[in-house]
């Protein structure tokens, strides 16, 4: 079946109210949008979408072209194609990384189904109320008489764990805008605010009236005293403001980044080596399809010149997958876009924008997305990742946000930290504003699924294994790892191939040990022989499964398992931002 740009759209239109969320029952997508994307963006990449190669190779084997970031003035809602995945590289290096299966960029053939995974908040939510006078005072809600809101909430802000002292930390806004506060803690669960000498007797570390804040914890700086990196947006000059910190406490201004609207935000490409502004446009100027994201990079966090928004290239928007939420209607736009590098991706998270109701205040849900270029993104999946509520009464009953860094990598799992606004009812005000947290598998954003009970089978025999064969690759690692987990009977295999195609003995699958269980970190062997003897070859991996998911395979230097990936914003047993030796 053959499906144009027009068809495409006529389709998802007229299936708007398909999906439910399962709280609520609020239709985001038609399932039949979800089941055209992949043919939609596959038909739509024929002309040219890229500028002629020549720039920089990254370390996934893709090369950028010599104007780099694209430089564009304007972006619609059209869906984009990352240039990526219609013309991946014709040797895929793997040396960075768990290899997630994420989109089709290593994938050459698959008989497996992908499924995307959703985050679960935990119970006992929030984890950080306001609490203190600071955290609740509200001078513009007492002149206004209006309902008060509370606040102790990343705006992004950050949630850190710090190799060096073993502490988690949090950043936060509290009285709504009023101030930054520094919270820690031992486990990630149970904060406490330590009384500081910045604002005597509190945790206050600035005492800026702001709106968006980020903080960084910079593990690539040389200069103790530059450590953690902060920019923040100060409503009464409209710029973003830089600071630098040897504790995350004391903050020293850096400078000013350059004009930008609220909810600006920033974040480390460790891909590149580039500082990246997701930028907000200030209010005034043409905004073509509402809130979306404009970009800017600096190789220097503090030699940064101040910009100009013709500098400021459009990036990432809403696009036409995006539906309205049925209850309010409006188009969705993008409120904000958190990013950090996870393994061998950019992982974004994209706060999306439905509307602000009279009687509710923004119920906004946060979706996942993916960049292999650090540009351009997919998000083949546009159910909620973290979602509010639909429960009135509930502490993210509306406007949930994510925090800088994004997660943390707390051992098999993944810890999300983000704000949620409990409303009031029957007014769009946001109400107590708290910190929430959220897990996910590590490495389960999505898998590649062959459950047991829907594998084709030969009368009286076992279900028959399906596979996924990868492009070429190349890889220097001596250990195949793989994160899947396997139901009861069944297994998982892996062989490599050669250029043309045809087994390498002894690495078949016949000859592989099979995997069994469920582990975010298991070896696959080939008992009595080494893979390390085709390091630096051209090899595909083609992996047979039956009954049970695949969610990553990496190739290590040891027997650890170590991926040589990036850990979000780190984790307990990381000493940096990789997961290394």
């Amino acid at each position: 079946m053959s499906v144009d740009r027009r068809t495409f759209l006529k389709l998802t239109a007229g299936g708007a109210v398909g999906a439910a969320a399962a709280a609520g029952g609020v239709a985001y997508l038609a399932p039949r949008a979800r089941e055209l994307y992949g043919r939609y963006t596959r038909e739509r990449v024929g002309g040219p979408i890229v500028d002629p190669p020549g720039g920089e190779i990254l370390y996934n084997g893709i090369r950028l072209p010599n104007q780099w970031p694209p430089y564009r003035m304007t972006i619609d809602r059209q869906v984009e194609v990352p240039p990526y995945l219609a013309h991946p590289p014709a040797v895929i290096p793997i040396d960075v990384g768990r290899q997630l299966f994420v989109d089709d960029f290593l994938i050459e053939d698959k008989e497996l189904d992908r499924s995307f995974h959703s985050a679960s908040y935990i119970a006992g939510n929030p984890i950080l109320r306001p609490a203190t006078v600071w955290d609740q005072r509200d001078e513009a809600a007492d002149r206004t008489h209006e309902p008060p809101r509370p606040s102790a909430m990343p705006f992004s802000d950050g949630v850190w764990f710090d190799p060096a002292d073993g502490r988690f930390k949090l950043w936060y806004i509290a009285g709504y805008g009023r101030a930054t506060c520094y919270a820690e803690s031992a486990d990630g669960l149970e904060w406490y605010r330590p009384p500081l000498d910045v604002v005597p007797g509190t945790n206050i570390v600035s005492a800026e009236v702001r709106d968006s804040t980020t903080v960084w914890l910079d593990h690539h700086e040389p200069n103790p005293r530059l450590r953690y990196k902060m920019t923040m947006f100060v409503q009464n000059m409209r710029h973003l403001r830089q600071f630098v910190s040897a504790d995350g406490i004391h903050w020293i201004p850096a400078g000013y980044g350059g004009p930008s609207g609220d909810r600006t935000t920033m974040f480390y490409n460790p891909f590149r080596k580039v500082w990246v502004y997701s930028l907000r446009e200030p209010q005034g100027l043409q905004r073509y399809v509402g809130r979306h994201r404009r970009y800017i990079e600096s190789t220097s966090f503090c030699t940064l010149t101040p910009w100009s928004m013709d500098r400021a290239v459009a990036w990432v928007a809403a696009d036409d997958l995006d539906r309205p939420r049925t209850d309010i209607g409006s188009q969705p736009e993008l409120y904000n876009l958190d990013c950090v590098a996870y393994e061998s991706v950019l992982l974004g998270l994209f706060s999306m924008f439905f509307g602000n109701p009279d009687s509710r205040h923004k119920p906004n849900h946060i979706q996942v997305g993916f960049s292999r270029d650090g540009f351009h993104w997919s998000r083949p999946s546009r159910e909620p990742f973290l979602d509010v509520s639909e429960q009135s009464g509930d502490w993210n009953f509306s406007n949930v946000q994510s925090s800088g860094g994004c997660f943390l990598v707390m051992g098999d799992r993944l810890h999300f930290y983000v704000s949620g606004r409990a409303g009031v009812p029957g007014s769009s005000s946001p109400g107590a504003c708290s910190t929430g947290l959220a897990t996910l598998r590590r490495d389960g954003f999505a898998s590649l699924d062959a459950p047991a009970d829907r594998l084709p089978r030969a009368a009286g025999l076992a279900p028959r294994a399906r596979t996924v064969t990868t492009r070429p690759v190349q890889f220097s690692g001596s250990h195949l790892f793989v994160n899947a987990a396997i139901e009861e009977g069944g297994e998982l295999r892996a062989e490599l191939l050669d250029s043309d195609g045809k087994i390498i003995e002894p690495f078949s699958a016949v000859r592989c040990a099979p995997v069994t269980g469920d582990g975010t970190r298991m070896a696959m062997t080939w008992p009595g022989r080494s893979i390390a003897e085709l390091k630096n070859q051209l090899v595909r991996f083609r992996f047979y499964l039956r009954g049970g998911r695949l969610y990553a395979f990496w190739m290590a230097p040891n027997e650890r398992g170590t991926s040589r990936g990036y850990v979000g914003a780190g984790g307990p047993g990381f000493n940096g931002p990789m997961d290394t030796e």
